[in-house]
């Protein structure tokens, strides 16, 4: 398996703890505000570590162009979006909210075919459907009425598959470019946007009423996003942006389990979900399995 594919995959392991965790983070706190915090402390944390790799001469290097591009990750992969979705979640059931978020791949297959040129095959389209089927089964979703809270997701959704596209358009345009560059601009301009979002609404201010439990979330929720930054733009230097966008799926499964864990129950249909997903994703990025072949006995 390539090291970019490694890499996605140890991403969806992190966004599988990271959403189980982000639940129990983000209760009590204003979600514009825990995001805000939390993209701040990676950016502070991906300059260090570019400081660190002696990388910061690239970022120094970069044209105006490739500031441009990187603002625009920030705007539409690393603040508005998430407004958007935190939004819409306090409009709709979560269910319906995380079915349409977890169809970002079928949006990123689109975009990426028409910006980068990536080609949709038989086998991804089989891996799609089983996708979707096994997010189905997951989430337990028995009705669907699409009303203004899914109108923002899909917006959210939508933003997030753009931003996954023009990141993978960045990275194989500038061959030398690190992932991490790529990272930091999604997070560290996302700061900056949202920054000026909780001045304009006045929760800046709430910042000063945080408590120690929420600091302690924050900074272990920021731990795991600047994991999952780390990695996933990393990988995707080398990996298709559809390809990629399915691998995160994965993460979904870790979430499942880690929710039976907690909660002690899970139906059936939850953990066939879970097969399904594995399966699809696998089929999907055309990842084959090797089995050991039996041993032959010697006469």
């Amino acid at each position: 398996m390539k090291k970019g594919l490694r890499l996605v995959l140890a991403t969806a392991v992190i966004s599988g703890f990271s959403v189980f965790l982000n639940k129990f983070g983000v209760a009590g706190t204003d979600a514009g505000l825990f995001t805000t915090l939390k993209n701040v402390l990676v950016a502070v944390l991906l300059i260090a570590t570019l400081l660190a790799l002696k990388e910061w001469k690239t970022v120094r290097g970069l044209a105006k162009k490739e500031w441009a591009q990187l603002a625009l990750i920030g705007l539409v992969g690393g603040s508005v979006p998430f407004l958007l979705f935190f939004t819409g979640l306090k409009l709709t059931s979560a269910a319906q909210g995380s079915l349409i978020q977890k169809t970002m791949f079928v949006f990123v297959a689109v975009l990426a075919a028409a910006m980068l040129k990536e080609k949709v095959d038989k086998r991804m389209v089989v891996g799609g459907l089983l996708l979707v089927l096994g997010n189905l089964l997951i989430l337990n979703l028995t009705g669907f009425a699409f009303g203004i809270g899914d109108a923002l997701i899909l917006a959210a959704t939508l933003l997030w598959a753009l931003e996954i596209t023009l990141s993978r358009r960045l990275l194989t345009s500038v061959k030398e470019l690190p992932g991490r560059v790529v990272g930091l601009g999604r997070m560290g301009f996302g700061a900056a946007f949202l920054v000026v979002y909780l001045v304009i609404t006045g929760k800046l201010a709430l910042i000063s009423g945080l408590a120690s439990g929420s600091w302690i979330w924050i900074i272990i929720t920021s731990a795991l996003l600047y994991g999952y930054v780390l990695t996933f733009y990393e990988g995707l230097k080398t990996v298709k942006a559809s390809v990629a966008a399915a691998v995160l799926l994965l993460g979904t499964v870790i979430t499942t389990l880690l929710t039976l864990a907690w909660n002690g129950t899970v139906a059936w249909t939850q953990l066939a979900g879970g097969a399904l997903l594995i399966i699809g994703a696998l089929t999907f990025a055309g990842i084959r399995i090797a089995l050991p072949s039996p041993r032959r006995e010697s006469p």
